[in-house]
């Protein structure tokens, strides 16, 4: 009896911020399930498309710029968020994806009055509604100076010491974090090394810390992240005709 192949699934957009960066323990997670990756980056010009019809979700990343920044791409982006939202395609905001979604809404994108910033692993708490969606890790790992408030229609999925909002959910299929799943330990020693300057603001862990927290606590942020992917593309697993 011939075999019919079964048709492939549709393509992940993958959008980031620097020409170094890549979509890290994400982009693995989503070749093994069988994704192709969609990689655009915006500031270096490359367009977003006017439809997601042809992609089985969107995933905005992080970068050092900021969402109240007054670039012309930075704008843009936060503009084109629109799309996935009005079409209920999966979308998926980490740290500047998740406040660009926020900003798109109208909501506010801010650092702290007292300056203190988020770097290392820190704790998380799952609300009740966050709860419902599996296990969460205990610790996640954090990289940033801005939070973002939340809006109206938008549900709080994780709550966190220093900056209150760390996960979020708007509508069915648009999530946001606002810390880094994709970072491995070794990404993490990467990044530390590179910027250790910024290691001395308050809320920031020394590289020592980090790495003995990130021996505690890598594998259960990858189980969660292996877990959320397959509850954010399976109900929504669209094939090419």
């Amino acid at each position: 009896m011939k075999t019919i192949a079964k048709p492939a699934s549709l393509p992940v957009l993958i959008v980031l911020h620097r020409e170094q960066s890549a979509p890290g323990r994400v982009g693995q997670l989503l070749l093994q399930r069988g994704y192709s990756l969609d990689i655009r980056r915006p500031p270096l010009d490359d367009p977003l498309p006017d439809t997601l019809a042809k992609h089985s979700g969107a995933i905005v990343f992080g970068g050092p710029m900021s969402a109240n920044d007054n670039t012309d791409w930075v704008k843009r982006e936060i503009e084109w968020i629109g799309v996935p939202l009005r079409e209920d395609v999966p979308f998926l905001g980490i740290c500047l994806g998740a406040q660009m979604m926020v900003s798109h809404l109208g909501g506010r994108v801010m650092a702290r009055d007292d300056g203190r910033v988020e770097i290392g692993y820190w704790p998380i708490y799952p609300t009740r509604p966050g709860r419902k969606l599996g296990v969460w890790p205990t610790h996640v790992y954090q990289w940033h100076s801005e939070g973002f408030d939340t809006v109206e229609g938008m549900e709080l999925l994780a709550t966190g010491e220093q900056f209150c909002h760390q996960a979020i959910r708007y509508g069915r299929q648009a999530y946001g974090v606002q810390f880094h799943p994709e970072v491995s330990y070794q990404t993490m020693q990467r990044w530390g090394r590179a910027a250790e300057h910024k290691l001395s603001q308050p809320g920031a862990q020394s590289l020592a810390e980090q790495q003995l927290n990130g021996q505690r606590y890598d594998r259960e942020g990858i189980a969660w992240l292996s877990a959320f992917l397959d509850m954010w593309l399976r109900p929504n697993d669209r094939k090419n005709d």
